[in-house]
């Protein structure tokens, strides 16, 4: 038994005379309601040769061959993340494997504010610390930038981490690499109750290589493994 393909007409349904005159009178229907083509039947039998037919054919074609581009570039984009996501988290691997491998604490600090830069492939990377004076307990090594008392959180925000595009860098985080920083990520490392909030700041040329919204779990089990390692080198519980 076939059905018929029509719905069935329930009262308060427009009749097919009052569709007619809405469509007369709203001829841009269509492009601003183009869903409505992929419930629609096309014509058929000899009226189909008709000019307005074959146009409204031509349009139907048109927007498939769109929503054909549009799919092929969104998967395109999902491969490409993808790949950019193994390739982050590759890198991840191997910055924590160069700061397990730190043969001292002046080492520790090399591989932070050093050797993360390379392997993260990011311009700079700074460790700033609070500290009251010139002094922070326990480090006496360079490639720290020390601020004072309560700029973490004033700058955190309550946040772990924070997601900047479209900046200018700041001389007080990254001293004299500040011009060349456009974005950057500053996460949050709070090594023990009683020593000083940090904050382990990556810097990009590229303004847009961070910004909000973005994944923040790779960076931020980075900040967790940072942290254990200063309480381990520190000799702290």
């Amino acid at each position: 038994m076939t059905q018929n393909a029509s719905a069935p007409m329930t009262e308060n349904a427009p009749t097919p005379e009052e569709v007619l005159a809405f469509l007369k009178a709203n001829p841009s229907f269509l492009d601003d309601h183009p869903e409505v083509i992929d419930i629609l039947m096309p014509p058929k039998g000899p009226q189909q040769q008709g000019k307005r037919v074959v146009d409204f054919q031509s349009f139907v074609i048109e927007r498939l061959k769109a929503d054909k581009i549009e799919i092929e570039n969104a998967t395109r984009e999902i491969v490409q993340t993808a790949r950019n996501n193994m390739n982050n988290q590759g890198r991840m691997h191997r910055a924590v494997l160069r700061l397990l491998e730190a043969e001292n604490f002046d080492d520790f600090i090399q591989a932070i504010t050093g050797d993360l830069t390379t392997i993260l492939d990011i311009d700079i990377t700074t460790l700033v610390v609070e500290a009251q004076g010139k002094m922070i307990p326990h480090v006496h090594t360079a490639g720290i930038r020390l601020v004072p008392d309560g700029t973490v959180d004033r700058w955190m925000e309550g946040k772990k981490v924070l997601l900047q595009s479209n900046i200018q860098g700041s001389e007080t985080i990254y001293a004299g690499g500040a011009p060349l920083v456009r974005s950057q990520a500053l996460v949050r490392v709070d090594i023990a109750k009683n020593t000083p909030p940090a904050i382990l700041a990556f810097g990009s040329r590229d303004p847009n290589l961070f910004e909000d919204g973005q994944a923040t779990d790779l960076v931020l089990f980075l900040a967790r493994v940072v942290e254990r390692l200063f309480r381990a080198w520190l000799a702290i519980a």
